[in-house]
């Protein structure tokens, strides 16, 4: 059975239910999931798991948030290559520049996603939701 970590960082709750979503497809493929806050989540827990989906919404200038988030991320990324990501997000406005740059690093840096990103604006409609549930069950 896989083990998939479902890492978040929520300020009104869009993001967190995108989490939710995410954790629930995994689940439904057979995968044992735990779900973390940014804050939660260290390095020292990065080979527990053989996929982690991260979400995080966008943040002021289109960037991840900053005091929490952005942290934990740049202190757990070293340590990803060879394992399955995933990357969701919601954003309230903007174009989705925040994700594609999150998308660039993880390129840059080396590390596979397993899939495409889920993003979507405000609170996840039903066609957000099931990407989600998708999103997870890629992650397996």
């Amino acid at each position: 059975m896989s083990k998939i970590a479902v890492v978040y960082w929520s300020g009104t709750g869009n993001t967190e239910e995108m989490a939710k979503q995410v954790a629930q497809g995994a689940k439904s493929a057979g995968a044992e999931i735990t779900m973390f806050t940014a804050s939660e989540f260290t390095i020292d827990m990065v080979d527990t798991y053989d996929s982690i989906a991260f979400g995080c919404p966008s943040m002021g200038d289109e960037v991840l948030e900053e005091s929490e988030f952005q942290p934990m991320w740049d202190d757990i990324k070293p340590k990803l290559n060879g394992k399955k990501v995933a990357l969701f997000g919601s954003y309230g406005w903007g174009d989705g520049e925040w994700m594609r740059n999150w998308e660039e690093e993880c390129n840059v840096q080396g590390i596979s996603l397993a899939c495409d990103y889920v993003i979507c604006n405000e609170i996840p409609d039903v066609n957000a939701a099931q990407s989600c549930k998708v999103l997870g069950q890629s992650i397996i």
